[in-house]
This record gives C-alpha cells, sequence and structure tokens, in this order.
C-alpha cells in the first residue's frame, strides 16, 4: 500500500476510534462495544504507557513511522495536537491538548460505565 494512502488510512482510522470513544455511549446498540473500545483505549494509554510513555497508542506510532517515511519530521507525541495544529493553524500547548483529553475521555469513560452499569431504563420513543 502507497505510503500517502497508509496516512490517510490511519488518520481515518485515528478519527473514527477518537469520534466511537468520545460519542458511542449515546447509541444503545453501541454501547457495549465502546465500553470495550474505551478500556482499550485505557489499557494503551496506562498499561502500554508503562513501557512505552503514559498516553501511548500503537496506531499513532505507526502513523508516526509512516510520516517519516514521508518526510515529515517534528512530530508531537499526540495524534490530537497534530491534527488539532493541522485543522487550525495554530500551535496548541501539548500540555493543553493532553489535559483536555484526559478530560473528556474520563468524561467519556464514566458515561460509559453508567449507561452500561447503572441505567436501567432506555427512552424509546
Amino acid at each position: 500500500m502507497p505510503l500517502r494512502l497508509l496516512d490517510l488510512f490511519l488518520t481515518g482510522l485515528h478519527l473514527l476510534i477518537i469520534g466511537f470513544n468520545l460519542f458511542g455511549w449515546l447509541w444503545p446498540r453501541f454501547r457495549k462495544p465502546h465500553l470495550l473500545l474505551v478500556a482499550a483505549t485505557a489499557a494503551s494509554w496506562l498499561l502500554l504507557g508503562l513501557w512505552f510513555g503514559l498516553g501511548y497508542c500503537p496506531i499513532t506510532d505507526w502513523q508516526w513511522q509512516v510520516k517519516v517515511k514521508l518526510g515529515e519530521r517534528n512530530l508531537p507525541n499526540s495524534f490530537i495536537k497534530y491534527y488539532a495544529d493541522w485543522l487550525t493553524g495554530c500551535d496548541f500547548s501539548p500540555a493543553l491538548v493532553d489535559t483536555w483529553t484526559a478530560l473528556l475521555f474520563a468524561l467519556t469513560a464514566f458515561l460509559s460505565v453508567y449507561v452500561n452499569f447503572f441505567r436501567t431504563k432506555t427512552y424509546k420513543p
């Protein structure tokens, strides 16, 4: 697969995972898969993070390897920072991006646990 196509694929995969992590808990049929993805994300960030650094994401690691082969340099640790900078043309503080990422992830993880284990009624129009 050509490197540019692989880079686009990994960007799409990242955006899909981020979007599902943020909003997958909203739909009853996706709540269990959402909880599994949240657990996998947390395991990557925390458990793999013991060896590779807190917040480690293998997809980011693979994508950065592709981007380096494409000639990009000085890549941040975070795909979210990279993409936020790219979209806006700004240079966001890595600490700010990491803080917001962690806060939103914690909120969505809490909501996923709540809707999967504590909420007993689902609204059906």
